[in-house]
């Protein structure tokens, strides 16, 4: 029997709106480490995006050396595999020391199959599967190969086609390469064949926080072009589900909710278990260690709405919120002066306000308000909700606004005191 742990998308160093994840980060490897030693996990397996940019702070790179020391007596090996936000100079630094700790680091792509074939242990240190370890795939990265380069003249559609294919091939020459390798291991009974990768396959289900892997508009790999290993551990889309409605080609997801629109998923870690025979996969439910809440309403509905939200925070909690403001409460001048108010006493954090923009002209209207019952800022921010602009640059318009009124303001009460122009 072999237990694996199939995680990714860890994007340590991620600053979500001006805010550090170090805490939810440092929370989660603590449940990472209990949870192997209480489940008796063999493997940890990363399947891409350890960090979140091409040059994460030195407090990221602490955390993930960190997580290695701490993992060392619970006796599991760890597999990190690099994705399109990795850098492979900075997974690569250290790879040749971690192998030193039970841990095998491939930051990217390389022609040579063996490279990419790792043994997989089980408990009593017995081979117990064969792993076809690949990383995000960049395209000049296959154009090494003497078979994958890239020709002039050839129109963008064919050569995102002519990728698809080149991703294919190399999934089947390791798959070959890890058949033989397996027989040569236990050639009376050859062991399950296992695989990774980072990348989006047809069907899955993204969310703002997850870019194009390639630039341009390459279209999802196609989970056809798999070959039949036992279980495909992937990364890359930061919600957990089944590829294609398969139990054997899985995402994991992200531990953390990456953007305001995963606020609402459930996050998981994938226990995969591999016996003689079969293989089973267990969802384990992660904790929410920030809580994120994305609300749409006006100020006066805003209270009850939180309130839900605000019960289910333990002691020393702060939620981060994202509010989209509606109705008449998008055109006030002072919204922002009145939701200050309103949260001041509250443990929350307000990452983003915007407005949302009314559905034609005539909202102010149809508010039925008449134009004696507005000021000249109520106006004004009517009008910049019809414009599809930051709140920021909202904020900073009104000013600017208030401004220029006042200086009007200032002409024509001199003109009525004096009675000469201005």
């Amino acid at each position: 029997m072999l237990r694996i742990l199939h995680t990714s998308d860890w994007h340590l160093g991620q600053f979500f709106i001006g805010k550090s994840r170090e805490a939810e980060h440092r929370a989660f490897f603590r449940w990472l480490c209990d949870t192997i030693k209480t489940r008796q996990i063999d493997v940890l397996l990363v399947a891409g995006d350890i960090f979140d940019t091409t040059t994460p702070p030195s407090y990221a790179r602490e955390l993930y050396h960190q997580l290695i020391v701490d993992l060392q007596p619970l006796g599991v090996q760890l597999v990190v595999l690099g994705g399109n936000h990795d850098s492979v100079a900075v997974l690569k630094e250290s790879a040749e020391l971690l192998r030193c700790l039970n841990t095998t680091v491939v930051p990217g792509y390389v022609s040579d199959p063996s490279q990419h074939l790792l043994v997989l242990k089980n408990r009593e240190g017995a081979p117990a599967a064969v792993l076809a370890a690949v990383p995000f795939l960049r395209p000049r990265d296959l154009s090494q190969r003497d078979d994958f380069r890239s020709s002039a003249g050839v129109e963008a559609g064919e050569k995102q086609l002519q990728l698809q294919q080149q991703i294919s091939v190399v999934y089947q020459e390791l798959y070959q390469a890890a058949q033989t390798l397996a027989t040569e291991l236990s050639p009376d009974m050859p062991l399950p064949l296992l695989a990774t990768g980072h990348l989006t396959t047809v069907g899955a289900s993204s969310s703002e926080s997850v870019r194009e892997i390639y630039i341009g508009t390459l279209d999802a790999f196609a989970a056809s072009g798999f070959p039949p290993f036992a279980y495909i551990a992937l990364g890359h889309i930061h919600q957990a589900q089944k590829v294609g409605g398969t139990e054997h080609i899985r995402y994991s997801g992200s531990p953390l909710a990456l953007s305001f629109d995963e606020a609402r998923q459930q996050k998981y870690c994938l226990e995969v278990t591999l016996n003689v025979a079969d293989v089973t996969v267990e969802a384990l439910p992660l904790p929410c260690f920030q809580p994120l809440l994305s609300l749409k309403s006006d100020l006066a509905s805003l209270p009850a709405l939180l309130a839900p939200a605000l019960q289910n925070l333990s002691d020393g909690q702060r939620l981060w919120l994202e509010l989209v403001l509606t109705g008449d409460s998008a055109l006030l001048s002072d919204v922002q002066i009145q939701l200050e108010q309103l949260l001041a006493a509250l443990p929350i954090d307000l990452l983003r306000l915007r407005r949302q923009r009314p559905t034609d002209v005539a909202t102010i209207a149809d508010s039925g308000l008449s134009l004696q019952e507005l000021t000249p800022a109520d106006v004004f921010t009517a009008r910049l909700v019809q414009e599809d602009i930051t709140a920021e640059l909202q904020t900073r318009l009104q000013q600017l606004h208030q401004e220029a009124l006042a200086l009007l303001q200032q002409a024509e009460l001199a003109v009525s005191t004096t009675g000469e122009s201005v």
